[in-house]
């Protein structure tokens, strides 16, 4: 009977692992959405939403790290119609309890752009912490 207990409790327990991972990912796709939505609008209460006061953002520029806080990547933003042939996708997301690490794509006529954010459940939801990034350019191929 106690073996029988045992495997009860620890099948219960997985179930709930894979239960609780998979409402996780669901709640850090509608944030990194949210951001898509916000960055293609350049609407800066969402993309805002999406940040946790405290988050960084970094690229490169000039081979020196350039580095950005919340309040200062905002002021970057003007409000617009959002531009119908951006494309916004989350390449890979990995969650381990309360911290994530997800690689976006961000795909407008002229450029490609990589993010990677970490992100953290606190203050009962999650955020983007911290966002690397990098763009390329797309070829004009005639």
């Amino acid at each position: 009977m106690k073996k029988q207990n045992l495997i009860f409790v620890l099948t219960l327990f997985c179930f709930m692992n894979v239960y609780s991972q998979n409402n996780s990912k669901a709640l850090i796709k509608e944030t990194i959405e949210m951001y898509f939505d916000g960055w293609k609008k350049g609407d800066t209460l969402k993309v805002g939403k999406a940040m946790h006061s405290t988050c960084k953002l970094k690229n490169v520029k000039e081979d020196k790290v350039v580095v950005f806080d919340r309040k200062t990547y905002l002021s970057g933003f003007r409000p617009k119609a959002t531009v119908e042939n951006i494309e916004s996708k989350i390449l890979n997301l990995d969650v381990t309890g309360n911290i994530a690490a997800a690689k976006c794509e961000i795909k407008t006529a002229k450029y490609i752009f990589i993010d990677y954010f970490n992100l953290m459940y606190t203050e009962g939801r999650w955020y983007i912490v911290d966002k690397i990034s990098t763009r390329k350019e797309i070829s004009k191929e005639k």
